[in-house]
């Protein structure tokens, strides 16, 4: 089954994300913000750090990503980088500690936002990269790599690779769909790595990336095996309860503990199973974006699944 039967608008879902018209018509509706709420905390730092309270009081981790990519002006970096540098200043002045050598705490960064695109952007986003890393290590918090559309990849390995050597504990995402995801899990989880797998978001050409839902699931079983016999600490970003279960059924054959790989889900996404996989002593950890460019971020909600989809359209039936 191909990935657009399994939402049959997610190509124009997709195509509307990157639609300066579009984001204008739907940023411009006092609904959609309202039902923006349900997967994005809010625009400030402090709706951000509210959520992350009540989500660590309720026994999860986080994950918080300042929504940005694809900045046209190193000024627009740096103020990626004042931005997480202050949500971390916040991050130190909650009384939260490690669990089970675990930090409960942590950021995601695009490379994107912090200028991996513009001239000279590697270097640039590896210079950003590394000061929200010492940052992080300052307060006790992980920072992980997110990834984004397959031509970044490289780049973005590269500069993984390179802030390991000075931050070892530092994650990436891998994302199932590509072709080439089965063997960076092998390259990128020895001793002391954290690799993030998801599916991917992202609308791929079939020379890069799997095309039909039953291949890409297929590729995430793989690369989870991988990971829960390797020697890093897996993070499994899934919805879908069949790659839940099977993470967890590949971490008993591996003989890992529930402290030796975590599960990861969305904001307002099955929140529902994050409660009862907690009370059950697993580790889950909620990523939490914040940050007024939600448009993108919520669009590829829209798409990944059709029950946010229904989410959306019955709401707005509800409020005509």
């Amino acid at each position: 089954m191909s990935l657009t039967l399994t939402n049959p608008l997610r190509p124009a879902l997709l195509a509307a994300a990157r639609s300066h018209r579009m984001e204008r018509i739907v940023s411009g509706s006092t609904l959609t913000r309202t039902l923006v709420a349900r997967f994005v905390p809010g625009a400030a730092e402090t709706a951000a750090v509210e959520a992350v309270t009540r989500l660590v009081q309720a026994g999860r981790f986080v994950s918080v990503d300042y929504l940005g990519e694809d900045i046209s002006h190193p000024d627009e970096a740096e103020q990626t980088v004042q931005a997480y540098l202050s949500l971390l200043r916040a991050y130190g002045k909650l009384d939260v500690r490690a669990d089970d050598g675990v930090r409960p705490l942590e950021v995601s960064i695009k490379l994107s936002a912090l200028g991996q695109s513009l001239p000279g952007g590697e270097e640039l986003a590896l210079t950003n990269a590394r000061l929200v890393c010492a940052a992080a290590e300052e307060v006790g918090a992980w920072v992980n790599v997110d990834a984004e559309d397959h031509t970044t990849t490289d780049s973005t390995l590269a500069i993984v690779r390179e802030l390991r050597r000075e931050f070892p504990s530092l994650a990436t995402v891998l994302q199932a769909y590509l072709h080439r995801t089965e063997a960076d899990c092998r390259e990128l989880s020895g001793p002391g790595s954290r690799i993030r797998l998801c599916k991917g978001a992202y609308q791929e050409p079939s020379e890069v990336a799997f095309q039909g839902r039953d291949a890409v699931d297929a590729s995430y079983q793989r690369c989870l095996k991988v990971l829960m016999d390797g020697a890093g600490y897996p993070m499994v970003a899934s919805h879908d309860p069949r790659m839940v279960e099977a993470a967890q059924a590949y971490a008993t054959e591996a003989g890992r503990g529930h402290a030796e790989f975590e599960i990861q889900m969305l904001y307002g996404i099955r929140d529902a199973e994050q409660t009862r996989l907690v009370a059950d002593g697993v580790h889950v950890r909620t990523y939490v974006p914040f940050g007024d460019d939600w448009y993108g971020y919520f669009m590829r909600r829209l798409a990944e699944r059709p029950a946010n989809l229904l989410f959306f359209l019955r709401s707005l039936l509800t409020r005509s």
